[in-house]
């Protein structure tokens, strides 16, 4: 979903994007840190669509997230091609210290697949890396796998705010270049996403921008 700001908007580009993974990963703990940097240490499976927003500054445009989240639903795999329709962007999270979300993640890059559009950028999110001493998926393996499909891999906390906001606006700057661009999409490759998004994702994690230091990609790198 692209809409262009007009007079009386306060945006310039408004972009839909959505969080994908299980069941107590984080994921709207994510959002509340991005967007009100909060973080609530009670949090209740609520259900129904939930989202979020919040602007962003990328060149010298306004660029508004409509930030939404799956809202419990994933534990009955009610996720339908409704909530991934318009979607230019994803966060898929896992939880760094349970080994069944991260073995998940292969799951909901097929429904990906099936249901997103073809453009979407999708960046791996191993989520709560703060606790250190719970750890069971390795950095390392995280970026193996992000490199396997072809996406960009940070490691987050949501409690102390690591990479947050790092993950959001770099989701929101990989959209922008290729909607303001209008890069052509490139063809759907076995191991890859497709689309215009994968393509750019491989390439800004191997070029950095002039002047701007690498992303962290672990918690505590």
């Amino acid at each position: 979903m692209v809409s262009l700001g007009g007079a009386g908007d306060d945006y310039d580009y408004l972009f839909k994007v959505v969080m994908i993974g299980d069941s107590g990963v984080g994921k709207s703990n994510l959002i509340h840190r991005f967007t009100k940097n909060e973080f609530r240490v009670e949090t209740q499976t609520t259900m129904g669509v939930e989202f979020a927003k919040k602007s962003i500054k990328i060149d010298d445009k306004i660029v508004k997230a409509q930030i939404w989240d799956t809202a419990g639903q994933e534990r009955f795999r009610a996720i339908t091609s409704a909530y991934y329709r318009g979607a230019l962007g994803a966060l898929l999270v896992y939880d760094i210290s349970k080994q069944s979300t991260y073995d998940s993640l292969t799951r909901w890059l097929a429904e990906i697949r099936d249901y997103g559009e073809r453009g979407i950028v999708v960046i791996l999110i191993g989520n709560k890396c703060d606790l250190l001493h719970l750890r069971a998926i390795s950095t390392e393996d995280g970026q193996i796998l992000a490199d396997t499909h072809g996406l960009k891999f940070l490691e987050t906390s949501a409690l102390d705010a690591t990479n947050v906001e790092d993950a959001f606006n770099e989701l929101l700057k990989e959209i922008y270049k290729s909607v303001v661009h209008h890069s052509p999409p490139a063809d759907i490759q076995p191991g890859s996403l497709g689309g215009y998004g994968s393509t750019k994702a491989i390439q800004f994690n191997q070029l950095a921008e002039p002047g701007n230091p690498p992303l962290k990609k672990g918690c505590c790198s």
